[in-house]
Formats: C-alpha cells, sequence, structure tokens
C-alpha cells in the first residue's frame, strides 16, 4: 500500500520527502504516459549545476524547474546497447518558489513539471500534457 502523501503542505519539504511526493506524482499519472519512460528515474536537487544552467543558457538557478536527461523514443532502438536510464531531475528550490507564487498545491506543481518534461521529450503536445495532467487528477 502506498504511503498517502500530504498533497497541501504548508512548509517546505526536504530533499527526501520531495523526493516522496515526486514519486507519488509520477505513480499517479496514467500508465500509458508512464510506460514509454520505462524505469525513468527521478532525482531531486535543490539547483541545476552551474555546468547544466551553462550548456542551457540559463542565468538564474530559479528559472530552471526540471530537465529530462536520456534519449527519446524517436531515437530508441531495439538494437540500442542500454546506457543509463532516463532521468527526470526536479529542482526543489525552484520548484518551492514556483509553488509560493501559484495558487496551486506543491503536488500540482510537481506533476505539471514531470509531465512536462517527460511529455516534450517525447513529443506530446501542450492539449495532449494538458489531458494527461487532468488523468492524475489531485
Amino acid at each position: 500500500m502506498q504511503k498517502k502523501i500530504d498533497w497541501q503542505c504548508v512548509s517546505a519539504p526536504d530533499l527526501a520527502a520531495f523526493e516522496e511526493l515526486a514519486q507519488a506524482a509520477w505513480a499517479r499519472l496514467p500508465e500509458a504516459f508512464r510506460a514509454p519512460a520505462g524505469d525513468l528515474l527521478i532525482r531531486v536537487d535543490d539547483f541545476a549545476t552551474d555546468e547544466v544552467l551553462d550548456a542551457l543558457g540559463i542565468d538564474d538557478a530559479f528559472d530552471l524547474l526540471g530537465l529530462y536527461h536520456g534519449v527519446s523514443l524517436d531515437k530508441k532502438s531495439l538494437l540500442d546497447v542500454p546506457q543509463q536510464p532516463d532521468m527526470v531531475f526536479l529542482y526543489r528550490r525552484p520548484l518551492l518558489d514556483e509553488w509560493a507564487n501559484s495558487d496551486v498545491t506543491l503536488g500540482e506543481v510537481v506533476t505539471h513539471v514531470l509531465v512536462h518534461e517527460v511529455g516534450h521529450h517525447f513529443g506530446f503536445s501542450d492539449a495532449d500534457m494538458e489531458r494527461i495532467e487532468a488523468a492524475a487528477g489531485d
């Protein structure tokens, strides 16, 4: 049985609690959306590294909420030698700022970022991602 997550957090969760929230958000997404991502790993860090920010041309670390790292479906082949598993990085501090400046739950913010990081990587339209988020409920 899954642990119940408090989606109405009143204080900022630490990295471990944030990771639990992210895993719960991922598990709530429709299987048809999660399946193509395979054994996706979700990693939570306070901020993106300077190297990542520089590579993306981002000056302010608070501007990057998440990042997908992996090979998109259109580039994968069954004949490929498996590399590292695909991974979504979630950046806790920027996500907390986004939550603080919104009228939605932290769980909704995290779900939104997960859907968009995976969805954009796999070529989903914005309309598709809206439907996926709606199907996750809250």
